[in-house]
């Protein structure tokens, strides 16, 4: 039965934290959906485009680790 505590990834000898994939996949799907923006023309809606870059990398963050990597 998998416990709730967050642990750390082994590849091999090394250790990852789990925060570190999410990290990964938050950002390329920003990019992703930034790119999307950008080619509908979207994005120059925006006041700041890179804090909404940011501000989309942070909700896939929290969307991934909630409903999709669980520990």
């Amino acid at each position: 039965m998998p416990s709730k505590i967050p642990h750390e990834l082994a590849v091999g000898d090394v250790y990852f934290s789990p925060l570190l994939p999410v990290l990964f996949l938050s950002f390329f799907a920003a990019l992703v959906t930034v790119m999307l923006l950008n080619t509908l023309k979207l994005s120059r809606w925006f006041y700041a485009p890179s804090y909404v870059f940011i501000a989309i990398m942070v909700l896939y963050m929290i969307l991934i680790d909630r409903f999709w990597i669980t520990f």
